[in-house]
């Protein structure tokens, strides 16, 4: 098995990196936000919500955005889903003696003032179980679940592989 690490590593990299600047939502607006939705967990914002579609598949889709906290108090990002898909899973990339490794990001914390950046080669939602019909320009819906029990929902532009 430990021969195919590498293959398994690139395959899941594959998934997970790529991606060209920031996304649009469908209206060709700069960005959708979650903060207007009056369900929102307050003083948070989501902006950039993007699934990028895996290059192979059966393969893992990565998920990217940006979260806000402008409230007074830090949030605690305890779990991710997109409806209609399988596992979600915060993850984050990290070069070490020159290798990539990809670890669990438990529990975030996002302090007042601060953000939190999902980004390739970074911080990111894998996520697996993709529907076969899912298709460039379509979207998707994510939830964060905070570890107070409050959720934040947002819409993902889905793209292809790259980004495009």
């Amino acid at each position: 098995m430990s021969r195919f690490a590498p293959l398994l590593l690139l395959a899941a990299l594959t998934a997970c990196g790529g991606g060209k600047g920031p996304a649009t939502d469908p209206s060709g607006a700069a960005g959708t936000t979650a903060a207007a939705d009056p369900a929102a967990k307050p003083g948070l914002a989501l902006t950039g919500g993007r699934l990028v579609l895996p290059a192979v598949k059966g393969n893992p889709a990565a998920v990217y955005f940006t979260l806000v906290n402008g409230s007074d108090k830090p949030a605690t990002l305890a779990a991710v889903d997109v409806a209609g898909a399988g596992m979600a899973m915060l993850h984050e990339t990290t070069q070490a003696d020159g290798h990539s490794t990809m670890a669990e990001l438990k529990d975030p914390v996002i302090a007042p003032g601060a953000s939190l950046e999902l980004a390739p080669g970074g911080k990111h939602v894998m996520l697996d179980g993709v529907p076969a019909d899912w298709k460039p320009g379509a979207t998707a819906e994510l939830t964060l679940v905070f570890a107070d029990g409050d959720k934040l929902s947002a819409p993902l532009k889905v793209e292809a592989p790259g980004g495009d």
